[in-house]
């Protein structure tokens, strides 16, 4: 860029999603977690009928994008981002009318949702699998590889690459 100084930020907010200065996704989790409180809020005071289907399919719609919007790229990885984002859709299912007093799982089942966390390793399997068999741009060889092994059920293990990438530590200082 020439002679221009970029300046220093402690975070920048790209695509919706907020990076900063130490790649931590704790303010991004925070976020998202406020823009859920704020859409669930909106259904709590304006909905009357909360049948559990209403409700599921208002929290499909309204909700749970905020909290999985972009959610491969900042991908929660400390106990206590997951632990945030998952207790908000603790905090929904107990709103619906007869789900309070059952166990969390309870109302999984009955609902059948998942956790956010398993929607997420999903999530990621099928960009694996996408990888594996050329639907995208990204080649499956440059993050994995496939080795031959005698253990197990399967007689073949897929192991990541390690990147020989080094990011500069002054990119967001």
């Amino acid at each position: 860029m020439g002679d221009t100084k970029l300046k220093s930020v402690k975070q920048e907010k790209d695509f919706g999603v907020l990076i900063t200065r130490d790649l931590k996704p704790a303010r991004q989790c925070q976020e998202a977690y406020a823009k859920a409180s704020r859409a669930l809020g909106l259904i709590a005071r304006t909905i009357t009928y909360k049948s559990p289907i209403v409700m599921l399919q208002l929290y499909k719609t309204l909700v749970r994008p905020h909290l999985e919007y972009f959610v491969s790229a900042w991908s929660p990885y400390y106990e206590k981002d997951k632990a945030l984002l998952e207790s908000f859709q603790h905090r929904f299912t107990r709103m619906i009318p007869g789900f309070k007093e059952l166990s969390y799982e309870s109302r999984l089942l009955r609902l059948q949702l998942w956790t956010l966390e398993e929607r997420q390793h999903r999530a990621n399997l099928l960009e694996v699998f996408k990888m594996y068999s050329g639907s995208t741009l990204v080649s499956f060889h440059q993050f994995f590889k496939i080795v031959i092994t005698n253990a197990g059920p399967s007689r073949y293990s897929i192991f990541e690459v390690r990147s020989d990438i080094a990011v500069p530590a002054f990119i967001l200082s």
